[in-house]
């Protein structure tokens, strides 16, 4: 058998699969237990209506237009789509394979110059399965290798279509602290220099055809930058201690037009008066407790919690892969913040702001404020549907739709598992019966 030409059906399959067109629903969902999403608590007896893609009406009281689908929600909860803050969804399939592997830059001689969406694949099983986990909408961004720099990242859908890209070029990713150190030369020292060296030769770099011949910058890494001192493209400056974030915020002191975002902050709790007066919000682990180097050596469960008690806009993401570290897992993280709150001393989210960690807050921090992770008339119509509480690890999704279009929730996964839970034994092969 000719391997390379059945990959070629298989990949032609997967093609097709992934660029069927699916059309936009108007429905209502009814009767359910609401959540908005955007820090208010759960409400009952509540409906959603979605029409030309959009949300148009969410509440109690509302009354489902004459001719509209209904889907009856009784014992069910609603909530809108989640959104996964700094994932790298779509950039690998097996991430231990190289070759299938385009979560950084690797050796590339350039950095802050690249796309994430020259990489994104949509028919990816990590797109899928995370879909299936109730998140229609993330933020990918591309890890930093062989400089400080990762590169431009993006805001996506997770629809089951070919066209997943909502804004390319959303966010430029810089990496200091101990992970920055090490890349620059071996101290923080070093990424501090080449990290103002950079902004410094982009901001030269503005409105003129020329650069003058003492740079370190390659043309298209200093132009990428250039939106980044100009205030137009939000600069993620991944830091975990409390020292480093400060030496963040001070930046603005050279930079005055750095639109910051943290990633990270494990000790972000220790200088959240400051992040708050800064007003520059947070991407963090949500459980971050047990030091593992000397950049968190204060970490604690409490830091979210903290940094919102404070008045920090702090989103949970960071998930990238791995069995326990997977963007549809931040439910079962946001609860727990929630659950945080029963420990005596500790500091955890009502049931609200722990949803909005998960849906308005990073939707906001992307620059859809409004627009995506609430159900308000005129955000998209992206509504999943649960059998229960979201943010109780047994509850999952019934239905999800993105922009108003019912999305599949099947992948490799749920097809195993529905294929081996009544297996007919008597029809293994040979092989498996010794």
């Amino acid at each position: 058998m000719n391997l390379r030409r059945v990959t070629g059906f298989a990949m032609a399959a997967a093609a097709a699969a992934v660029s069927a067109p699916l059309a936009a629903q108007n429905v209502a969902i009814t009767n359910a237990t609401l959540a908005v999403g955007d820090g208010s608590e759960p409400v009952e007896n509540a409906t959603v209506v979605v029409q030309n893609g959009k949300i148009v009406a969410a509440g109690p009281g509302v009354a489902a237009p004459a001719g509209m689908a209904v889907i009856d929600g009784t014992g069910k909860w609603v909530t809108p789509g989640l959104f996964a803050a700094m994932t790298q969804l779509g950039l690998y399939d097996v991430d231990g394979v190289r070759e299938s592997n385009d979560s950084s830059g690797g050796r590339s001689p350039f950095s802050a110059a690249l796309d994430v969406t020259t990489a994104l694949n949509p028919a990816s099983q990590h797109v899928s399965v995370t879909r299936g986990g109730g998140i229609t909408r993330a933020s990918v961004f591309v890890g930093p290798s062989s400089a400080i720099f990762g590169g431009q990242g993006a805001v996506v859908d997770l629809g089951a279509d070919p066209n997943m890209v909502m804004r390319p070029r959303a966010f430029q990713v810089v990496t200091l602290g101990e992970s920055g150190g090490r890349i620059a030369g071996g101290t923080r020292l070093a990424a501090q220099a080449a990290f103002r060296n950079a902004l410094q030769e982009a901001q030269n770099a503005v409105g003129k055809a020329d650069r003058p011949g003492d740079v370190l910058l390659n043309r298209p890494d200093a132009l990428a930058l250039v939106p980044v001192v100009k205030g137009e493209q939000p600069l993620y400056v991944a830091v975990e201690r409390a020292a480093d974030i400060r030496s963040v915020l001070a930046l603005r002191n050279e930079f005055p037009k750095l639109d910051l975002v943290i990633v990270g902050a494990s000790e972000g709790w220790m200088v959240a008066n400051e992040l708050a007066a800064a007003k520059v919000p947070v991407i963090a682990h949500a459980l971050d407790d047990l030091p593992t180097s000397f950049e968190d050596l204060a970490a604690t469960q409490s830091n979210v919690g903290r940094m919102v008690k404070a008045g920090v806009k702090v989103a949970v993401g960071g998930l990238t892969g791995g069995t326990g570290d997977q963007a549809r897992n931040s439910k079962q993280f946001a609860g727990n913040l929630v659950a945080l709150n029963k420990l005596p001393g500790a500091t955890g989210l009502t049931w609200g702001q722990a949803l909005a960690t998960i849906s308005s807050v990073p939707a906001e921090i992307a620059g859809f404020g409004g627009k995506a992770g609430v159900l308000k008339p005129g955000a998209v119509g992206d509504v999943v549907l649960w059998d229960g509480d979201p943010l109780e690890l047994s509850s999952a999704p019934v239905k999800v739709f993105i922009d108003g279009v019912e999305q599949p929730t099947d992948n490799h996964q749920t097809k195993l598992r529905e294929r081996y839970r009544d297996l007919d034994t008597s029809q293994l092969p040979k092989a498996y019966k010794w």
